[in-house]
Protein backbone atom coordinates (compact mmCIF):
# COMPACT_ATOMS: atom_id res chain seq x y z
CA UNK A 1 0.00 0.00 0.00
CA UNK A 2 1.62 3.44 -1.04
CA UNK A 3 0.95 6.22 1.59
CA UNK A 4 0.66 10.03 0.62
CA UNK A 5 0.81 12.89 2.46
CA UNK A 6 -0.17 16.63 1.75
CA UNK A 7 -0.62 19.49 4.08
CA UNK A 8 -2.29 22.61 4.08
CA UNK A 9 -4.56 25.21 5.72
CA UNK A 10 -8.22 24.08 3.39
CA UNK A 11 -9.97 27.23 4.64
CA UNK A 12 -12.60 28.16 2.39
CA UNK A 13 -12.71 24.99 0.34
CA UNK A 14 -12.70 25.22 -3.44
CA UNK A 15 -11.92 23.17 -6.44
CA UNK A 16 -8.76 23.84 -6.78
CA UNK A 17 -8.11 21.94 -3.55
CA UNK A 18 -10.36 19.12 -4.89
CA UNK A 19 -8.12 19.02 -7.95
CA UNK A 20 -5.32 18.65 -5.47
CA UNK A 21 -6.43 16.27 -3.03
CA UNK A 22 -7.82 14.32 -5.83
CA UNK A 23 -4.87 14.11 -7.70
CA UNK A 24 -2.62 13.46 -4.72
CA UNK A 25 -4.67 10.51 -4.38
CA UNK A 26 -3.67 9.09 -7.34
CA UNK A 27 -0.37 8.42 -6.22
CA UNK A 28 -1.20 6.14 -3.85
CA UNK A 29 -3.81 3.73 -2.27
CA UNK A 30 -3.99 6.08 1.31
CA UNK A 31 -4.25 9.88 1.79
CA UNK A 32 -3.02 11.54 4.67
CA UNK A 33 -3.72 15.43 5.25
CA UNK A 34 -1.79 17.21 8.23
CA UNK A 35 -4.43 20.13 8.21
CA UNK A 36 -2.61 23.22 9.80
CA UNK A 37 -4.19 24.18 13.29
CA UNK A 38 -5.78 27.32 14.27
CA UNK A 39 -2.84 28.22 16.19
CA UNK A 40 -0.14 27.13 13.17
CA UNK A 41 -1.80 29.48 11.44
CA UNK A 42 -1.50 32.18 13.58
CA UNK A 43 2.43 31.90 13.29
CA UNK A 44 2.00 31.73 9.44
CA UNK A 45 0.24 34.57 9.96
CA UNK A 46 -2.74 33.37 8.51
CA UNK A 47 -6.12 33.72 9.51
CA UNK A 48 -9.24 31.29 9.43
CA UNK A 49 -12.91 31.93 8.51
CA UNK A 50 -13.40 28.26 9.77
CA UNK A 51 -12.23 26.69 12.84
CA UNK A 52 -9.77 23.71 13.13
CA UNK A 53 -12.92 21.14 13.93
CA UNK A 54 -14.92 22.77 10.60
CA UNK A 55 -12.44 22.32 8.33
CA UNK A 56 -11.77 18.91 9.85
CA UNK A 57 -15.03 17.93 9.24
CA UNK A 58 -15.13 19.43 5.76
CA UNK A 59 -11.67 16.97 4.80
CA UNK A 60 -12.66 14.35 6.32
CA UNK A 61 -16.13 14.24 3.67
CA UNK A 62 -13.98 14.05 0.84
CA UNK A 63 -13.63 11.02 -0.42
CA UNK A 64 -9.89 11.45 -1.88
CA UNK A 65 -8.90 11.50 2.20
CA UNK A 66 -8.21 8.61 4.08
CA UNK A 67 -7.28 10.62 7.42
CA UNK A 68 -6.99 13.76 8.97
CA UNK A 69 -4.17 15.03 11.46
CA UNK A 70 -3.05 17.91 12.81
CA UNK A 71 -0.46 20.12 11.65
CA UNK A 72 1.18 21.93 14.38
CA UNK A 73 4.69 23.16 13.16
CA UNK A 74 7.01 23.42 10.34
CA UNK A 75 9.17 20.97 12.03
CA UNK A 76 6.88 17.74 12.49
CA UNK A 77 7.14 16.77 8.88
CA UNK A 78 9.97 14.24 9.29
CA UNK A 79 7.95 12.80 12.11
CA UNK A 80 4.99 12.17 10.70
CA UNK A 81 6.80 11.01 7.28
CA UNK A 82 8.37 8.22 9.61
CA UNK A 83 5.05 7.62 11.74
CA UNK A 84 3.14 6.83 9.09
CA UNK A 85 5.06 5.05 6.79
CA UNK A 86 5.02 8.03 3.88
CA UNK A 87 6.32 6.96 0.63
CA UNK A 88 4.91 10.44 -1.14
CA UNK A 89 4.96 13.80 -0.04
CA UNK A 90 2.74 16.05 -2.17
CA UNK A 91 2.70 19.78 -1.98
CA UNK A 92 1.45 22.82 -4.69
CA UNK A 93 4.22 24.11 -6.96
CA UNK A 94 4.01 27.42 -5.50
CA UNK A 95 6.02 25.61 -2.39
CA UNK A 96 8.18 23.99 -5.30
CA UNK A 97 12.10 23.64 -4.19
CA UNK A 98 11.22 24.12 -0.06
CA UNK A 99 10.44 20.84 1.18
CA UNK A 100 13.29 19.15 -1.31
CA UNK A 101 15.07 18.06 2.29
CA UNK A 102 12.09 15.37 2.88
CA UNK A 103 13.14 13.64 -0.49
CA UNK A 104 16.28 12.00 2.30
CA UNK A 105 12.67 10.63 3.32
CA UNK A 106 10.42 9.51 0.95
CA UNK A 107 9.41 10.82 -2.89
CA UNK A 108 8.41 14.74 -2.90
CA UNK A 109 6.02 15.45 -5.69
CA UNK A 110 4.79 18.98 -6.21
CA UNK A 111 1.61 19.56 -8.29
CA UNK A 112 0.81 22.32 -10.62
CA UNK A 113 -2.22 24.42 -8.99
CA UNK A 114 -5.36 24.94 -10.35
CA UNK A 115 -4.44 29.03 -11.32
CA UNK A 116 -7.60 30.75 -11.80
CA UNK A 117 -8.44 29.86 -8.00
CA UNK A 118 -7.04 30.65 -4.02
CA UNK A 119 -8.26 31.20 -0.92
CA UNK A 120 -6.49 34.21 -0.75
CA UNK A 121 -8.37 35.20 -4.58
CA UNK A 122 -11.68 34.91 -3.02
CA UNK A 123 -11.14 36.63 0.24
CA UNK A 124 -9.59 39.03 -1.75
CA UNK A 125 -12.38 39.28 -4.64
CA UNK A 126 -15.21 39.47 -1.08
CA UNK A 127 -13.50 42.19 0.09
CA UNK A 128 -13.53 43.91 -2.82
CA UNK A 129 -17.34 42.97 -3.59
CA UNK A 130 -18.37 44.00 -0.13
CA UNK A 131 -16.14 47.36 0.39
CA UNK A 132 -18.63 49.51 -2.47
CA UNK A 133 -21.98 48.08 -0.53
Amino acid sequence: MKRVITYGTFDLLHYGHINLLRRAKQYGDYLIVGLSTNEFNKIKGKQCYFSYEERKKILESIRYVDLVIPENSWEQKIDDIKNFNIDIFVMGDDWKGKFDFLKDYCEVIYLTRTPEISTTKIKKDLNLKYEFI
